[in-house]
């Protein structure tokens, strides 16, 4: 009888602490890289967070973010802003807004009109200028003239792409240094007594103005063709790369050009002047494939990894997964444009651009597991560990190579509402973040600024003993003292643990209304259990040494 209330007392005590945290830091491992972690929820508020979960500083303005928001080399923030306009699609921005390290606006630019809207994603070049992504308005009659198929084309016309080069000049100006546009570089098969008329197949370094990925099999009439979601910049090679999401592919082009040179096909370094330097993803938009070899499915975040770091210079993507064929899942993907000794991307004679698959993935385990049809984004660590933003569910979590989890952290800020409270539901809460990304302690910025970490972002917050960069923490649910420790948390489908002990241990799982969901005896040093069909939400593994007279409680979330 004592050791029922014994085991029933010990259930309600650590029931009572899981109860109180659905937000914020779940897990801090000794292996996560210890930083600091931007993320720009879409909310007026900015933060940079320690591991533990502590706002170190914040930024506040007027308007919710236009989807970016990056922390720079002095110590600024630099971030998009969305303001209305005639354009209404996902990643709607228009405005550029560069905040000093107290929060003072000290810089904002509108690249805003009834014909142009910037949108998603910008790029703070070496000089100082500023790259940015713009939808660009042209009129049904224009798309017709250049071959688009009226059917596909609505009253609105039809939504290009631009990418402009910025120089800021006094606190709400600038000037327009370099263009590039995607309607200079088109090609169609459609009518042949129309402009760009020619052989899509002969030309991959165009654009079919025709090409629909995004219709479904179908004609799509939507004006947001293209739809780029990202943009980067390679300083050594000179060149830029895009994301179109719904065309399902990134691209490259060179940034050496002349204004003139960008709108033709010749100039630059690479001869090619504003034509597609390499493309990947989907063969078909070129028609060199089939949907066999589709290899990205609404992608964003593409960008070369940096200098220094794990595969410096291969490009990582976040692969969403968008109407991948089967199961809903999605990927890191990091791979190598083959190129020549000349620095020229390789294609043979009527080939797709290669590789054929990627250099690395990680992919949830079930690959259902990890999953964010939009948004989202990845970013390389210094140890050789991947930052990923599960961006749908605002979930960033810290992956190691051999891919456990070593860090977890769920955004507590509601979209358009602010920080909520611990305990909140956040099942079906609307709680997006566009991506996240982390700072080492040596970055630049934070050279002579006061770090002292103040309080979480959620409210009603509860010290859960986390340390930076401490195995031993609640937060990590480890048992050092006996090697037991849940692998994973949240999880999803598998319920994994380790036992080091080389005991025969007992294990009981409960769920919040203190029902026995699980029972077993074990002494294998890897134990993975199927919990597939659990309903989601908060569980207590309680583990008992009987040889030892020890029992151990882990909270975790089944997402």
């Amino acid at each position: 009888m004592q050791r029922v209330f014994i085991s029933i007392l010990l259930l309600c005590i650590a029931w009572s602490l899981l109860g109180q945290q659905t937000l914020g830091v779940f897990q801090n491992d000794s292996a996560a890289f210890n930083g600091y972690t931007l993320i720009a929820p879409e909310f007026t508020s900015t933060y940079l967070i320690d591991n533990c979960g502590r706002v170190v500083n914040q930024w506040d303005a007027e308007e919710r973010p236009g989807s970016s928001a990056y922390l720079l080399e002095n110590g600024d923030l630099l971030r998009t802003a969305a303001i209305s306009g005639i354009f209404n699609a996902g990643g709607q921005g228009g405005r550029i807004e560069r905040f000093d390290w107290e929060g003072n606006l000290i810089w904002q630019y509108d690249y805003a009109s009834f014909d142009f809207h910037q949108h998603h994603d910008i790029e703070l070049l070496p000089n100082g200028n500023i790259l940015l992504l713009a939808w660009d308005l042209r009129t049904t009659m224009e798309a017709t003239n250049n071959g688009r198929n009226p059917d596909l084309t609505s009253e609105l016309g039809v939504w290009s792409e631009q990418i402009v080069e910025i120089e800021p000049t006094g606190f709400n100006s600038g000037n327009i240094v370099w263009v590039w546009n995607l309607w200079d570089h088109l090609i169609q098969d459609f009518d042949s007594t129309k402009a760009n008329y020619g052989v899509v197949s002969e030309h991959p370094e165009l654009v079919d103005i025709n090409f629909e990925a995004n219709a479904g099999g179908g004609a799509s009439t939507g004006p947001d063709w293209i739809h780029f979601n990202a943009i980067d910049y390679n300083e050594a090679l000179d060149q830029i790369i895009v994301s179109s999401r719904h065309l399902h592919e990134f691209w490259i082009i060179d940034h050496s050009t002349n204004i003139a040179e960008a709108a033709s096909h010749s100039g630059g370094n690479s001869g090619r002047g504003g034509d597609l330097l390499y493309r990947w993803g989907n063969p078909q938009a070129y028609q060199r494939g089939t949907a066999a070899d589709q290899k990205l499915f609404g992608q964003h975040d593409v960008h070369w990894i940096p200098e220094g770091l794990e595969d410096e210079g291969k490009i990582m993507v976040f692969n969403n997964g968008w109407k991948r064929p089967g199961i809903d899942y999605s990927s890191i993907d990091v791979l190598t444009p083959p190129m020549d000794t000349e620095g020229q991307y390789l294609l043979a004679e009527g080939m797709s651009f290669g590789p054929e698959q990627a250099d690395w993935q990680y992919i949830g385990n079930p690959p259902e597991s990890f999953s964010s049809l939009n948004v989202s984004g990845a970013q390389r660590q210094p140890n050789g560990n991947t930052l990923i933003c599960s961006g749908r569910s605002g979930y960033v979590f810290e992956v190691t190579p051999e891919d456990e989890i070593v860090w977890a952290y769920q955004n507590p800020v509601r979209t358009g509402v602010g920080p909520l409270a611990q305990e909140t539901d956040i099942f079906n809460t609307p709680l997006v973040l566009f991506r996240a990304y982390r700072y080492g302690p040596d970055y630049p910025a934070f050279e002579g600024r006061d770090l002292s970490p103040g309080d979480p972002i959620e409210l009603n917050s509860v010290d859960y003993g986390c340390t930076i960069n401490d195995m031993t923490t609640d937060l990590d649910l480890r048992f050092e003292n006996d090697q037991v420790y849940l692998l994973q948390n949240p999880l999803s489908s598998t319920l994994k643990i380790v036992n080091e002990t080389g005991a025969s241990l007992f294990y009981e799982v409960y769920n919040a209304s203190g029902q026995l969901m699980m029972t077993f005896n074990s002494s294998e040093g890897y134990i993975q259990k199927d919990i597939l069909n659990w309903p989601l939400g908060f569980y207590v593994l309680r583990i008992s040494n009987v040889e030892q007279s020890k029992v151990y409680t882990a909270p975790f979330i089944k997402l």
